[in-house]
């Protein structure tokens, strides 16, 4: 294990350019619960995947809210600070490498690290839209009504989040493929890599063929066998390794 830390240490020393994958993992050293690992909430309920659809927003919009702001902990949501692992992703940046964050997580907490590149891939809980006339809404104002309406004059919606929910279409796919096609290194750390679209980027960073593979999650993925090097070990541990050896 330690030999294989090492030349991960080396490998992103090395590289200028580095994509970094991230998931739920990512954010449970701050308190975030990891919904899709095999004690995640998802696993407690999958009704929830009903609940937090698309579908079920426009049949019951009102209902929605009150589900929405459950599940995803909302009240909670500005007492959460990012960790050492987002703070190792920007530790990577400031020493001048090219890194771009393309995140699973909703919570903000890498922009709020200060990693300037982030794609949030499945949107963020900090902000809602109206579905009618698109303008935006900032997490306090969601917050501050049962039910967020659109304050636009001669609109009135029911505000949608701009989480991707299920059955919305995912538009940063593309954008991720882009990132990674620039990369020296794929570094994947905090997910298991079960959602579709986004554990087909893995598979298409091994079909370029040209990047050096890192995997680092907590439990082992159906994923594994596309990396060069991985670890399965507690994700916050093995960062603070990693920041050792690259000192």
């Amino acid at each position: 294990m330690v030999q294989q830390l090492k030349r991960i240490a080396e490998k992103l020393q090395q590289a200028n350019s580095i994509a970094v994958l991230t998931g739920a993992g990512v954010s449970t050293a701050s308190g975030i619960p990891d919904f899709r690992s095999s004690q995640g909430l998802w696993t407690e309920n999958h009704a929830r995947e009903y609940y937090m659809s698309n579908r079920y927003f426009y049949k019951d919009p009102e209902d929605f809210w009150d589900k929405y702001k459950s599940i995803f902990r909302l009240k909670l949501l500005k007492n959460y600070q990012p960790n050492h692992v987002h703070d190792f992703l920007k530790k990577l940046e400031d020493h001048a490498k090219d890194v771009a964050v393309i995140t699973q997580n909703v919570d903000g907490l890498h922009q709020l690290s200060g990693s300037s590149r982030v794609i949030e891939y499945h949107g963020t809980l900090n902000q809602a839209t109206c579905p009618a006339c698109g303008t935006s809404y900032s997490l306090d104002y969601v917050m501050a009504y049962d039910i967020p309406h659109c304050q636009e004059s001669g609109c009135g919606d029911v505000l949608k989040p701009d989480v991707v929910l299920f059955g919305d279409m995912i538009t940063a796919h593309d954008q991720a493929e882009a990132v990674i096609d620039k990369a020296e290194v794929l570094l994947v750390m905090g997910t298991s890599l079960f959602v579709t679209p986004f554990n087909l980027l893995p598979e298409y960073a091994a079909y370029l063929g040209k990047l050096d593979t890192i995997m680092i999650n907590g439990e082992p993925t159906d994923k594994d066998y596309l990396f060069d090097y991985v670890v399965h070990d507690d994700l916050s541990r093995t960062v603070k390794e990693l920041n050792k050896l690259m000192e």
